[in-house]
């Protein structure tokens, strides 16, 4: 039997794939910059956190003036909340700096010879020199001691520095107050001349806040800032004559003129004479600087405006890093 060998089957060809013939889709190109700018200004959007133009920050901070307010009063009634004697320490502070630099400056370097009424004199800078220099102090931990508040919420920054410099000024006031009484137990009793701490305290409110502003911004970058304030404060308080009188220096000779000038031009020592010369009556336009009230316009005006714009430019920056 002869087996006949089978052919092998047939193997199928593969099919070539069939090409369409309609083109391949290709992504649309990205739109670009300028594209994406358009279309968020035309829907209203903006950048998150971008800073805001001046007028509108000014706007802003307006708007929430009334938070400015109860910041500062809330502020202030927890500030001595801990202690005993609560608001007392308002008062009791100041007082307390002046009994020891009655004692060092008055007493033990007899500072007060040549200078008729020296406690209101002493008392009238030490109350105003508290002002500033609280004022200044509060502006370093403005940002960073509000961290949470700010990284948590969206507002004007501006607004926590501000309204610490209010704090300062309440408690002036209410400080003032028994400024006036002592001061009428030495004998000195209002007069005119007692309404002209009015204009010298609003310009000096505006000094210290602008200088806060400045001073928060570099403090919320560089904390160091505020460990090394007390060192600046106390020296700028020896050279503005708390607590002895920068006009003796001219009678004395014993300084150039220039120098003499310098020290009476420095701001912390035109507010608080031009406050010595409205309360006490014994310290007359003699002891002041000349043009003594367009100084005082000129610091105040330039300590803000160059404060609160500085301050502004950084605004996208508090809270980051």
């Amino acid at each position: 039997m002869t087996l006949t060998t089978l052919p092998p089957p047939p193997t199928a060809t593969p099919t070539p794939a069939t090409t369409s013939s309609a083109p391949t889709a290709r992504p649309a190109p990205a739109p670009s910059g300028e594209e994406l700018q358009a279309l968020a200004r035309r829907h209203g959007l903006s950048v998150s956190g971008a800073r805001p133009s001046l007028p509108a920050y000014v706007r802003q901070l307006w708007a929430r003036r009334d938070f400015i307010a109860a910041f500062a009063t809330a502020r202030l009634t927890a500030q001595y909340s801990q202690a005993r004697l609560g608001q007392l320490w308002q008062l009791m502070t100041p007082l307390l700096n002046a009994a020891v630099y009655y004692l060092m400056f008055g007493v033990l370097m007899n500072v007060q010879h040549g200078i008729p009424d020296y406690l209101p004199f002493l008392l009238t800078g030490v109350f105003v020199w508290t002002f500033t220099a609280n004022t200044l102090t509060a502006g370093t931990r403005a940002i960073s001691g509000n961290i949470g508040l700010v990284r948590a919420l969206h507002f004007p920054r501006a607004s926590l520095p501000l309204s610490l410099a209010l704090l300062q000024l309440q408690q002036l006031l209410l400080s003032l107050g028994a400024l006036v009484v002592i001061l009428l137990c030495f004998g000195e009793f209002p007069t005119r001349s007692w309404l002209l701490a009015v204009p010298a305290i609003a310009l000096q409110a505006l000094f210290g806040a602008g200088v806060s502003l400045a001073l928060a911004r570099l403090a919320a970058r560089t904390p160091d800032i505020s460990q090394l304030m007390p060192f600046v404060l106390r020296t700028w308080m020896y050279v503005s004559g708390v607590m002895w009188s920068i006009g003796s220096m001219a009678s004395s000779g014993r300084f150039p003129d220039w120098v003499v000038l310098a020290l009476q031009c420095n701001p912390a020592a035109v507010y608080i004479d031009l406050v010595r010369f409205a309360l006490v009556g014994s310290f007359t336009a003699e002891n002041l600087p000349p043009h003594v009230w367009a100084l005082a316009a000129g610091w105040a005006v330039l300590a803000f405006a160059g404060g609160f714009v500085w301050f502004w430019k950084a605004e996208e920056t508090y809270g980051r890093g």
